[in-house]
């Protein structure tokens, strides 16, 4: 799934490009993602001027004067930049045509999400599927002791919580595994019972996580690239443990276990993260 570094990394490469300018068209191949694409939305948006072009967690919101488009890429969409013209590639289900440049959104499992947040709604940041979300990871306000306050009534497994985003958004699977590494703390710890001190290093591995992962492009999963067709450089350069089981941990040697939590995978060393 993209995960926050993925959905930044868009929003950067559409960010550059059409922020500030016209919508021609939308073309809709295909209505039904997780929630239906609204029929009406090339009528609703045609002819206005993107004025931004923003991020909440692993949403991208699109602003224009009168409302914003809320877009959430799924398990395995992407959106990539395309030359006028260019033949439809299978799942490329949403077609944004500018006045400078085409974008297209290829969703092959349709579990993503195109919704309108009208301006009389609202601040759109109060929509439901965002008005709950944690505070973002890079926001000064997410501090080590932010951190330590928020898992005090948090028994769950702190991988757990982390994927949970009601604490801090962005730190999906993949990077949770990551960070708990960085940190030394094995993901099955009850989230209540890290002290200051480890919730100051597990504040740090996330920046440090996070960070790299935006500079590589983000990950290389199965179906994401960037607006550019580009594939994130993470994995070859800074993954220690994710998608590793058995291999011997580039610290210490010790084989990484693969467990299930929460139905989603975790990669972790049993020996750097004895606790």
């Amino acid at each position: 799934m993209p995960e926050l570094p993925e959905v930044e990394t868009t929003r950067r490469g559409l960010d550059s490009v059409i922020t500030g300018h016209q919508l021609n068209e939308i073309r809709i191949h295909h209505h039904q993602f997780r929630w239906p694409i609204p029929e009406n939305l090339n009528q609703i948006l045609q002819g206005h001027v993107l004025q931004a072009c923003e991020r909440r967690g692993k949403y991208l919101l699109l602003a224009f004067e009168h409302g914003g488009l809320i877009i959430h890429l799924g398990m395995s969409g992407s959106i990539r930049r395309v030359a006028p013209g260019e033949f439809l590639l299978k799942h490329d289900h949403v077609e944004f045509v500018f006045d400078n440049a085409e974008f297209r959104l290829n969703d092959p499992r349709r579990f993503g999400a195109v919704l309108w947040h009208p301006a009389e709604n609202g601040d759109i940041l109060n929509h439901q599927l965002l008005a709950r979300l944690g505070i973002e990871p890079f926001d000064p306000q997410f501090t080590a002791t932010y951190l330590h306050k928020a898992l005090q009534d948090k028994k769950s497994a702190i991988k757990t919580v982390l994927l949970s985003g009601e604490i801090v958004v962005g730190v999906g699977n993949i990077y949770a595994s990551e960070s708990l590494f960085r940190a030394r703390i094995n993901p099955q710890t009850a989230a209540q019972t890290l002290s200051h001190a480890r919730c100051k290093r597990l504040h740090q591995a996330i920046l440090d996580t996070l960070t790299a992962a935006l500079e590589s492009g983000g990950s290389t999963l199965k179906d994401y690239t960037g607006t550019n067709g580009e594939v994130g450089a993470y994995f070859a350069i800074h993954a220690a443990v994710y998608d590793k089981e058995n291999v011997p941990c580039k610290s210490c040697g010790t084989p990484i276990r693969k467990i299930i939590q929460g139905q989603r995978a975790t990669y972790f060393c049993p020996k750097c993260q004895r606790y």
